[in-house]
């Protein structure tokens, strides 16, 4: 019973692949139509598409079918479509840069006099990760310094 729970990279299943174009023909949709209305009118028309070919047991037919789907997605894709905010590509993407911890080393002391129990702690938690690091690497040789 080797490999289970062991995720196989690559092999993707037909109903994942069918859900798939299914959500990329809605999003191509949503771009093309701005109106509510009128997108959920085309939505359920390409619902009922999805659902005429839904019990199709022959897997090389589902196939061909799932190869044309995708390729009428691509030709009917959007020239300009619609991205989430955060999302890759969108126009807030990464926008937020979170500092790394070690910015906080470089405080001036009269700023870290406004936080002196996160400082104390931290200054703590800095020697246990040192210790455990020590422990589990062994102390650092003063040679590999370059400084």
């Amino acid at each position: 019973m080797a490999g289970i729970g062991v995720p196989v990279v690559g092999l993707v299943s037909h109903t994942r692949k069918v859900q798939s174009l299914y959500k990329k023909a809605l999003r191509t949709l949503e771009c093309w139509y701005d109106r509510r209305p009128a997108y959920r009118y085309q939505a359920v028309l390409m619902r009922q598409r999805f659902d005429e070919n839904r019990n199709i047991k022959d897997m090389r037919v589902a196939k061909e079918l799932i190869a044309q789907g995708e390729e009428e997605v691509f030709l009917k894709q959007h020239w300009q479509p619609r991205k989430f905010a955060k999302s890759p590509g969108g126009v807030a993407y990464e926008r937020e840069v979170i500092p790394p911890d070690w910015v906080l080393d470089y405080w001036h002391p009269l700023e870290k006099a406004q936080y002196p129990e996160y400082f104390a702690r931290r200054e703590q938690r800095k020697q246990e990760y040192i210790q455990l690091w020590e422990k589990k690497y062994g102390k650092p040789n003063p040679k590999d310094y370059h400084h």
